[in-house]
């Protein structure tokens, strides 16, 4: 059911602009054509700025993103991302048959659950040292099963021949991959829905190099 949505405020997002999860919130609000604003939280300075008692009482994980919409407060990318769906109007993010739609959900569980969290900053963080090569060795153990996954459901994008959660997901992790200098060509059918998802507007305008947090040098 879609919610009326005159005289609603505008969803508000905090996140980072280089937090995948954040990211994909990002690409959900362009896919839907949703204003929203953004309140930026700097995972680095200061310590983290989403570790201060005042972040923790909008999410208590302390992590980023959390969006705040229609009077409530949301966390978890993929949860916000269906609401989202659920409630607005325009291209759906899940489709309607089962089987597909049980499809996009297993894709973004390989990223969401077993490959992002393994990289994340909190995680590199306290691994030290050997923080390159521990995100490598998780990213290239989490495509190597996302590889034959998608060559099985994959059309134009990850599940057949409409954008779905899925592809929401997939764009932000070939971006991390990228970052810890692990080559995506080896794996041709990632590599290819990447450079196909690149060129869409909503994928443009909420990359990290475009954000109102992103630092100069990092700017496109």
């Amino acid at each position: 059911m879609h919610l009326s949505i005159v005289g609603l405020a505008k969803p508000i997002l905090h996140g980072y602009f280089r937090s995948s999860c954040s990211w994909r919130v990002r690409i959900a609000f362009a896919l839907k054509g949703i204003e929203y604003e953004q309140i930026p939280v700097n995972l680095i300075k200061d310590g983290g700025q989403q570790l201060t008692d005042q972040y923790k009482a909008l999410n208590p994980m302390q992590q980023v993103p959390v969006v705040e919409m229609d009077g409530i407060t949301l966390s978890q990318s993929l949860a916000v991302i269906q609401y989202i769906d659920e409630t607005r109007p325009g291209p759906k993010l899940l489709p309607a048959c089962p089987k597909r739609r049980a499809q996009v959900r297993v894709i973004c569980d390989v990223i969401a659950s077993g490959i992002q969290p393994l990289q994340n900053l909190y995680v590199l963080q306290k691994i030290g040292a050997d923080k390159v090569e521990w995100a490598q060795h998780f990213i290239q153990r989490g495509f190597q099963a996302l590889e034959p996954i998608l060559k099985e459901t994959a059309g134009t994008y990850c599940v057949g021949d409409e954008l779905s959660m899925a592809d929401i997901c997939i764009v932000p992790q070939v971006y991390n991959a990228q970052r810890f200098k692990v080559d995506v060509g080896q794996f041709p059918t990632i590599d290819r829905l990447n450079q196909t998802l690149e060129e869409i507007e909503a994928f443009r305008v909420s990359h990290p190099s475009c954000q109102p947090d992103t630092p100069a040098d990092l700017r496109a």
